[in-house]
């Protein structure tokens, strides 16, 4: 997993292989900011250009920044551990559901075989599915630097 930082935004960073570039998305939001570069050094300086457009657009539209978690799911979390564990499921590439379905199925999982309740206890591992990419977002456009809007 390839992990770039910039301003308190995290973003997962993959190559395409067809293109020859390198595809970052910013995680941890709801809207979709994506950004490219042909080297590090150009991923790298696109990635702050795009979170530096993210923050003028937001300040533009008069809607806060990365505020995209409630705390609210099938159970009740503080803000901060909910948005945390969103952004790390988005840097695995998956969605907040199937990392944290994974993740309590292995502790579950895990604390059955400390208390010895055996094989036939555990769960199997649910199958991780590939995200897919969400089109609603709350008026921030796409952002891909190097190219007009």
């Amino acid at each position: 997993m390839n992990v770039m930082r910039y301003r308190g935004y995290s973003a997962r960073v993959e190559l395409d292989a067809e293109d020859r570039i390198f595809v970052g998305h910013i995680a941890g939001i709801r809207d979709i900011v994506g950004f490219h570069g042909r080297s590090v050094d150009e991923l790298e300086a696109a990635f702050q250009e795009a979170v530096d457009y993210y923050l003028e657009a937001c300040a533009k539209l008069k809607q806060p920044p990365n505020k995209p978690y409630s705390g609210r799911v099938m159970l009740r979390i503080d803000p901060e551990t909910h948005a945390r564990a969103s952004t790390l499921a988005q840097l695995a590439g998956a969605s907040f559901n199937q990392w944290a379905t994974e993740l309590i199925a292995r502790e579950t999982a895990r604390h059955e075989q400390v208390r010895h309740l055996g094989d036939a206890m555990a769960p199997p591992s649910p199958k991780r599915k590939r995200p897919t990419q969400s089109t609603k977002k709350s008026g921030i456009r796409s952002f891909v630097p190097g190219t007009t809007a």
